[in-house]
Protein backbone atom coordinates (compact mmCIF):
# COMPACT_ATOMS: atom_id res chain seq x y z
CA UNK A 1 0.00 0.00 0.00
CA UNK A 2 1.40 3.56 -0.96
CA UNK A 3 2.13 5.75 1.78
CA UNK A 4 0.89 9.16 0.95
CA UNK A 5 3.13 11.98 0.31
CA UNK A 6 3.88 14.09 3.69
CA UNK A 7 5.25 17.40 3.57
CA UNK A 8 8.01 18.22 5.39
CA UNK A 9 8.36 20.34 8.56
CA UNK A 10 10.84 22.91 6.90
CA UNK A 11 8.80 23.30 4.13
CA UNK A 12 7.29 26.79 3.81
CA UNK A 13 3.85 28.22 4.09
CA UNK A 14 3.16 31.19 1.70
CA UNK A 15 2.13 34.05 3.91
CA UNK A 16 -0.33 37.08 3.12
CA UNK A 17 1.01 39.56 0.57
CA UNK A 18 2.12 42.73 2.22
CA UNK A 19 0.24 46.01 0.61
CA UNK A 20 2.60 48.47 -0.70
CA UNK A 21 4.26 50.41 1.55
CA UNK A 22 6.34 53.15 -0.73
CA UNK A 23 4.30 56.60 -0.89
CA UNK A 24 4.75 58.04 -4.36
CA UNK A 25 3.89 61.34 -3.27
CA UNK A 26 6.85 60.85 -0.06
CA UNK A 27 9.37 59.64 -2.92
CA UNK A 28 8.56 62.52 -4.89
CA UNK A 29 8.73 65.45 -2.26
CA UNK A 30 12.29 63.36 -1.07
CA UNK A 31 13.36 63.62 -4.57
CA UNK A 32 12.60 67.00 -5.42
CA UNK A 33 14.06 68.32 -1.80
CA UNK A 34 17.50 66.71 -2.68
CA UNK A 35 17.12 68.21 -6.23
CA UNK A 36 17.11 71.58 -4.84
CA UNK A 37 20.51 73.04 -4.14
CA UNK A 38 20.46 75.90 -2.22
CA UNK A 39 22.47 79.42 -2.96
CA UNK A 40 25.43 80.57 -1.82
CA UNK A 41 23.74 83.53 0.19
CA UNK A 42 21.14 80.81 1.58
CA UNK A 43 24.05 78.32 2.47
CA UNK A 44 25.67 82.10 4.11
CA UNK A 45 22.45 82.86 5.96
CA UNK A 46 22.53 79.43 7.79
CA UNK A 47 26.37 79.59 8.30
CA UNK A 48 25.81 82.67 10.22
CA UNK A 49 22.63 81.63 12.22
CA UNK A 50 24.69 77.95 13.63
CA UNK A 51 22.92 76.28 11.37
CA UNK A 52 24.76 72.96 10.92
CA UNK A 53 23.30 71.28 8.13
CA UNK A 54 23.75 74.29 5.97
CA UNK A 55 27.47 74.24 7.28
CA UNK A 56 27.46 70.91 6.04
CA UNK A 57 26.77 71.07 2.62
CA UNK A 58 29.04 74.08 2.17
CA UNK A 59 31.84 72.10 3.47
CA UNK A 60 30.82 69.66 0.56
CA UNK A 61 30.70 72.21 -1.94
CA UNK A 62 34.23 73.53 -0.77
CA UNK A 63 35.24 69.90 -1.01
CA UNK A 64 33.91 68.78 -4.11
CA UNK A 65 36.35 68.16 -7.08
CA UNK A 66 33.58 69.22 -9.40
CA UNK A 67 34.78 72.32 -11.79
CA UNK A 68 30.92 73.60 -11.27
CA UNK A 69 31.08 74.01 -7.50
CA UNK A 70 34.31 75.85 -7.21
CA UNK A 71 32.88 79.36 -8.11
CA UNK A 72 29.93 79.01 -5.55
CA UNK A 73 32.15 77.54 -3.04
CA UNK A 74 34.73 80.60 -3.04
CA UNK A 75 31.12 82.74 -3.02
CA UNK A 76 30.31 81.03 0.41
CA UNK A 77 34.02 82.00 1.75
CA UNK A 78 34.39 85.25 0.68
CA UNK A 79 30.71 86.00 2.51
CA UNK A 80 32.02 83.90 5.56
CA UNK A 81 35.50 85.02 5.66
CA UNK A 82 34.58 88.69 7.62
CA UNK A 83 32.77 86.56 9.93
CA UNK A 84 35.62 84.57 10.68
CA UNK A 85 39.44 84.54 12.67
CA UNK A 86 37.97 84.54 16.10
CA UNK A 87 38.41 80.86 17.10
CA UNK A 88 42.00 79.11 19.01
CA UNK A 89 42.70 76.61 16.64
CA UNK A 90 44.57 73.40 17.90
CA UNK A 91 46.47 70.99 16.20
CA UNK A 92 46.29 67.01 17.47
CA UNK A 93 48.71 63.77 16.19
CA UNK A 94 50.10 61.08 16.99
CA UNK A 95 51.16 57.75 15.97
CA UNK A 96 48.06 55.36 14.90
CA UNK A 97 46.90 53.29 18.41
CA UNK A 98 47.84 56.31 20.50
CA UNK A 99 43.96 57.16 21.33
CA UNK A 100 43.36 60.62 19.38
CA UNK A 101 39.92 59.86 18.85
CA UNK A 102 39.09 58.92 22.43
CA UNK A 103 41.60 62.06 23.82
CA UNK A 104 39.66 64.41 21.37
CA UNK A 105 35.77 63.08 22.66
CA UNK A 106 36.96 63.82 26.28
CA UNK A 107 38.51 67.21 25.41
CA UNK A 108 35.95 68.02 23.48
CA UNK A 109 33.52 67.05 25.72
CA UNK A 110 35.29 68.94 28.94
CA UNK A 111 35.61 72.01 26.48
CA UNK A 112 31.39 72.11 25.82
CA UNK A 113 30.67 71.64 29.34
CA UNK A 114 32.76 74.97 30.42
CA UNK A 115 31.34 76.42 27.71
CA UNK A 116 33.03 76.61 24.55
CA UNK A 117 31.64 75.45 21.02
CA UNK A 118 33.89 73.20 19.13
CA UNK A 119 34.40 71.53 15.53
CA UNK A 120 36.66 69.11 15.04
CA UNK A 121 37.74 68.03 11.32
CA UNK A 122 39.12 65.02 11.07
CA UNK A 123 41.56 64.17 8.42
CA UNK A 124 41.54 60.35 7.08
CA UNK A 125 43.79 58.63 5.57
CA UNK A 126 42.49 57.39 1.71
CA UNK A 127 43.71 53.75 0.53
CA UNK A 128 46.47 54.73 -2.20
CA UNK A 129 44.79 51.10 -3.14
CA UNK A 130 41.24 51.38 -2.93
CA UNK A 131 41.27 54.84 -3.19
CA UNK A 132 38.44 54.73 -0.14
CA UNK A 133 38.44 56.40 3.27
CA UNK A 134 36.50 54.76 6.36
CA UNK A 135 35.48 58.17 7.83
CA UNK A 136 34.57 56.73 11.50
CA UNK A 137 35.34 59.18 13.57
CA UNK A 138 32.03 59.94 14.31
CA UNK A 139 31.41 56.58 15.33
CA UNK A 140 34.21 56.78 17.76
CA UNK A 141 33.36 59.94 19.43
CA UNK A 142 29.70 58.59 20.13
CA UNK A 143 29.41 61.19 22.79
CA UNK A 144 30.53 64.07 21.09
CA UNK A 145 28.80 63.67 17.97
CA UNK A 146 25.39 64.17 20.35
CA UNK A 147 26.45 67.32 21.78
CA UNK A 148 24.66 70.32 20.44
CA UNK A 149 27.90 72.42 21.13
CA UNK A 150 29.70 70.14 18.99
CA UNK A 151 30.41 69.57 15.42
CA UNK A 152 32.43 66.75 13.69
CA UNK A 153 33.46 66.60 10.48
CA UNK A 154 35.68 63.65 8.92
CA UNK A 155 37.35 64.57 5.30
CA UNK A 156 38.90 62.12 3.30
CA UNK A 157 43.16 62.65 2.75
CA UNK A 158 42.43 61.73 -0.82
CA UNK A 159 45.58 61.38 -3.23
CA UNK A 160 47.38 64.81 -2.43
CA UNK A 161 47.82 66.52 0.95
CA UNK A 162 48.07 69.76 -0.55
CA UNK A 163 44.67 69.87 -1.76
CA UNK A 164 42.89 68.49 1.78
CA UNK A 165 44.97 70.83 3.42
CA UNK A 166 43.67 73.88 1.46
CA UNK A 167 40.27 72.28 1.83
CA UNK A 168 40.70 72.13 5.86
CA UNK A 169 41.68 75.32 5.98
CA UNK A 170 39.02 76.72 4.09
CA UNK A 171 36.43 74.72 6.01
CA UNK A 172 37.92 76.31 9.38
CA UNK A 173 36.61 79.70 8.21
CA UNK A 174 33.40 77.94 7.52
CA UNK A 175 33.03 76.94 11.23
CA UNK A 176 34.38 80.22 13.12
CA UNK A 177 31.51 81.95 11.14
CA UNK A 178 28.97 79.42 12.17
CA UNK A 179 30.11 80.18 15.70
CA UNK A 180 32.60 77.94 16.50
CA UNK A 181 35.23 79.30 19.04
CA UNK A 182 37.47 76.19 19.38
CA UNK A 183 38.61 74.62 16.37
CA UNK A 184 40.17 70.86 16.50
CA UNK A 185 42.05 69.55 13.76
CA UNK A 186 42.79 65.80 14.00
CA UNK A 187 46.05 64.44 11.23
CA UNK A 188 45.74 61.50 9.76
CA UNK A 189 49.09 60.54 11.70
CA UNK A 190 52.91 61.27 12.16
CA UNK A 191 54.01 62.02 8.63
CA UNK A 192 53.98 64.91 5.99
CA UNK A 193 50.36 65.91 7.06
CA UNK A 194 51.80 67.27 10.20
CA UNK A 195 53.73 70.33 8.45
CA UNK A 196 50.44 71.16 6.64
CA UNK A 197 48.32 71.16 9.51
CA UNK A 198 51.07 73.24 11.44
CA UNK A 199 50.81 75.91 9.38
CA UNK A 200 47.01 76.36 9.78
CA UNK A 201 47.03 76.49 14.09
CA UNK A 202 47.82 78.64 16.38
CA UNK A 203 48.56 75.58 18.82
CA UNK A 204 50.28 72.22 17.94
CA UNK A 205 49.44 69.35 20.13
CA UNK A 206 51.58 65.70 20.57
CA UNK A 207 50.16 62.69 21.80
CA UNK A 208 52.50 59.91 22.53
CA UNK A 209 52.70 57.03 24.62
CA UNK A 210 55.10 55.43 27.30
CA UNK A 211 57.35 53.03 26.01
CA UNK A 212 58.12 54.83 23.21
CA UNK A 213 61.86 55.23 23.52
CA UNK A 214 63.60 57.25 25.34
CA UNK A 215 64.95 60.87 24.58
CA UNK A 216 67.17 59.93 22.16
CA UNK A 217 64.39 58.78 20.31
CA UNK A 218 62.04 61.58 20.37
CA UNK A 219 65.02 63.66 19.60
CA UNK A 220 64.94 61.86 15.90
CA UNK A 221 61.35 62.66 15.42
CA UNK A 222 61.23 66.25 14.05
CA UNK A 223 57.34 66.00 14.66
CA UNK A 224 58.71 66.84 18.46
CA UNK A 225 59.90 70.20 17.10
CA UNK A 226 56.56 71.62 16.18
CA UNK A 227 55.04 70.62 19.74
CA UNK A 228 54.18 73.27 21.83
CA UNK A 229 52.28 70.55 24.41
CA UNK A 230 53.57 66.64 24.80
CA UNK A 231 50.98 64.81 26.21
CA UNK A 232 51.37 61.20 27.52
CA UNK A 233 48.27 59.55 26.89
CA UNK A 234 47.06 56.22 28.85
CA UNK A 235 48.32 57.32 31.80
CA UNK A 236 45.70 54.30 33.84
CA UNK A 237 46.12 51.76 35.52
CA UNK A 238 49.47 49.69 35.34
CA UNK A 239 50.96 52.67 33.06
CA UNK A 240 51.16 55.14 35.45
CA UNK A 241 54.28 54.56 36.79
CA UNK A 242 55.19 54.44 32.57
CA UNK A 243 53.96 56.95 31.82
CA UNK A 244 55.53 59.16 34.66
CA UNK A 245 58.73 57.66 33.40
CA UNK A 246 58.14 58.80 29.34
CA UNK A 247 57.53 62.36 30.78
CA UNK A 248 60.45 62.66 32.60
CA UNK A 249 62.23 61.77 29.04
CA UNK A 250 60.45 63.95 27.07
CA UNK A 251 61.41 66.99 29.62
CA UNK A 252 65.06 65.63 29.03
CA UNK A 253 64.37 65.72 25.43
CA UNK A 254 62.66 69.50 24.87
CA UNK A 255 65.61 70.85 26.82
CA UNK A 256 68.01 70.19 23.94
CA UNK A 257 65.86 71.98 21.44
CA UNK A 258 66.51 75.39 19.62
CA UNK A 259 64.05 78.00 22.28
CA UNK A 260 60.56 78.70 19.99
CA UNK A 261 60.16 82.40 18.55
CA UNK A 262 56.84 82.22 20.35
CA UNK A 263 58.63 82.70 23.59
CA UNK A 264 56.81 79.69 24.94
CA UNK A 265 58.73 76.71 26.64
CA UNK A 266 56.63 73.53 25.68
CA UNK A 267 55.46 71.18 28.49
CA UNK A 268 55.00 67.61 29.16
CA UNK A 269 51.91 66.64 30.54
CA UNK A 270 50.17 63.22 31.05
CA UNK A 271 46.08 62.09 31.18
CA UNK A 272 44.22 59.11 30.65
CA UNK A 273 41.68 59.96 27.76
CA UNK A 274 39.22 56.96 28.81
CA UNK A 275 39.39 57.36 32.61
CA UNK A 276 39.34 61.52 31.67
CA UNK A 277 41.56 62.43 33.74
CA UNK A 278 44.00 65.23 33.59
CA UNK A 279 42.04 66.95 30.69
CA UNK A 280 41.75 70.28 32.46
CA UNK A 281 45.16 70.43 33.12
CA UNK A 282 45.80 70.32 29.47
CA UNK A 283 43.35 73.41 28.58
CA UNK A 284 45.48 75.29 31.47
CA UNK A 285 48.39 74.96 29.57
CA UNK A 286 46.63 75.75 26.88
CA UNK A 287 45.25 78.76 28.12
CA UNK A 288 48.66 80.03 29.14
CA UNK A 289 49.78 79.10 25.95
CA UNK A 290 47.48 81.69 24.51
CA UNK A 291 47.88 84.79 27.09
CA UNK A 292 51.67 84.46 26.35
CA UNK A 293 51.21 84.37 22.54
CA UNK A 294 48.66 87.33 22.48
CA UNK A 295 50.21 89.75 25.18
CA UNK A 296 53.51 89.52 23.18
CA UNK A 297 51.71 89.77 19.70
CA UNK A 298 53.30 86.51 18.13
CA UNK A 299 49.30 85.04 17.94
CA UNK A 300 48.81 88.17 15.10
CA UNK A 301 52.43 87.92 13.61
CA UNK A 302 51.55 83.97 13.29
CA UNK A 303 48.34 84.06 11.99
CA UNK A 304 49.42 87.07 9.06
CA UNK A 305 52.07 84.67 8.13
CA UNK A 306 50.02 81.83 7.94
CA UNK A 307 47.64 84.03 5.27
CA UNK A 308 50.71 84.22 3.22
CA UNK A 309 51.87 80.84 3.01
CA UNK A 310 48.47 79.47 2.18
CA UNK A 311 48.02 82.35 -0.39
CA UNK A 312 51.25 80.65 -1.96
CA UNK A 313 50.31 77.00 -1.49
CA UNK A 314 47.19 77.80 -3.36
CA UNK A 315 48.79 79.22 -6.28
CA UNK A 316 51.09 76.16 -6.56
CA UNK A 317 48.03 73.70 -6.26
CA UNK A 318 45.72 75.85 -8.94
CA UNK A 319 49.06 75.79 -11.32
CA UNK A 320 49.47 72.11 -10.51
CA UNK A 321 45.94 71.18 -11.40
CA UNK A 322 45.26 73.55 -14.27
CA UNK A 323 48.70 71.99 -16.20
CA UNK A 324 47.46 68.54 -15.37
CA UNK A 325 43.74 68.95 -16.62
CA UNK A 326 44.63 70.67 -19.52
CA UNK A 327 43.48 68.67 -23.15
CA UNK A 328 47.11 69.17 -24.75
CA UNK A 329 49.35 68.17 -21.98
CA UNK A 330 46.65 64.96 -21.34
CA UNK A 331 47.85 63.94 -24.19
CA UNK A 332 51.25 64.75 -24.49
CA UNK A 333 51.47 63.79 -20.77
CA UNK A 334 50.70 59.75 -21.74
CA UNK A 335 52.83 60.17 -24.91
CA UNK A 336 56.09 61.51 -22.41
CA UNK A 337 55.11 58.22 -20.14
CA UNK A 338 55.41 55.70 -22.79
CA UNK A 339 58.82 57.20 -23.99
CA UNK A 340 60.09 56.74 -20.71
CA UNK A 341 58.97 54.06 -19.82
CA UNK A 342 60.76 52.59 -23.09
CA UNK A 343 64.64 54.89 -22.18
CA UNK A 344 63.57 56.99 -25.32
CA UNK A 345 63.55 60.15 -23.02
CA UNK A 346 64.84 60.85 -20.16
CA UNK A 347 62.43 61.84 -17.32
CA UNK A 348 64.01 65.57 -17.00
CA UNK A 349 63.88 65.88 -20.89
CA UNK A 350 60.44 64.56 -20.67
CA UNK A 351 59.53 66.96 -18.32
CA UNK A 352 60.99 69.94 -19.88
CA UNK A 353 59.59 69.14 -23.06
CA UNK A 354 56.13 69.33 -21.69
CA UNK A 355 56.20 72.56 -19.61
CA UNK A 356 57.85 73.68 -22.82
CA UNK A 357 54.80 73.10 -24.44
CA UNK A 358 52.37 74.08 -21.86
CA UNK A 359 53.68 77.77 -21.42
CA UNK A 360 53.10 77.60 -25.57
CA UNK A 361 49.59 77.40 -25.43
Amino acid sequence: MKTPNKKSALSEIHGVDQPETLSTVVAHQIQQFRRKQPSAEELIAGILKGDKTALSRAITLVESTNPEHLAKANEVIKGCLPHANNSVRIGITGVPGVGKSTFIEAFGKYLTSIGKKVAVLAVDPSSSISHGSILGDKTRMEELVKDENAYIRPSASGDTLGGVARKTRETIILCEACGFDTIIIETVGVGQSETAVHSMVDFFLLLKISGAGDELQGIKRGIMEMADTIVINKADGDNVAKAKLAKTEFNRALHLFPAKSSGWIPKVTTCSAYEKTGIDGIWEIISEYFELVKSNHYFEEKRHNQNQFWMMETINEQLKSHFYNHPNIIQLLEENKKAVQNNEISPFAAAMHLLEQYFKK
